[in-house]
């Protein structure tokens, strides 16, 4: 996506099922950000994954053994490139894509990664990724659910 008409990069980690793990929106797509994503993606999760499916990117697998060799990532999590196994992850991003093409665009990067947060939140409830079963949906208001799942968290 553009941000004041300069490319910015959206990465993203989905488990096999399909559950969004975490995203996180950069000016750069390098070494550094790749890192930075994978160990915010590994704090969400609380545990690093057994497999990592990446696109053919040489940035980010050579990312991932770098974190290996420094001990950020343990030797065991199986690195493989695979674009049919990549599906899964661009059929999600297919989301956020279709929302974030029709605005008129962003000024700021802040704003913008505010934007695709909520964007994100609201997708993960459309996916039941949260325990609503404390909410009375039926004549509740969008912030009361906001308010629920962000509790939940």
């Amino acid at each position: 996506m553009k941000i004041r008409g300069k490319w910015t990069y959206l990465y993203r980690a989905v488990d096999r099922t399909g559950k969004s793990i975490d995203f996180r929106l950069s000016a750069t797509r390098d070494v550094a950000a790749a890192k930075a994503f994978f160990v915010k993606a590994i704090r969400t999760q609380g545990r690093a994954p057994a497999k990592i499916t990446l696109d053919g990117y040489a940035a980010s697998h050579r990312a991932v053994r770098e974190m290996k060799v420094d001990g950020l990532l343990p030797q065991r999590p199986k690195l493989r490139s695979s674009k049919y196994l990549n599906n899964l992850i661009e059929q999600d991003h297919r989301h956020i894509k279709s929302r974030v093409n029709v605005m008129l665009g962003f000024k700021r990067f802040r704003n913008a990664a505010v934007t695709i947060s909520g964007i994100e939140l609201m997708h993960r409830i459309r996916k039941g990724q949260f325990d609503l079963t404390s909410v009375y949906l039926k004549d509740t208001t969008a912030p009361s659910i906001w308010t629920a799942v962000l509790s939940t968290r």
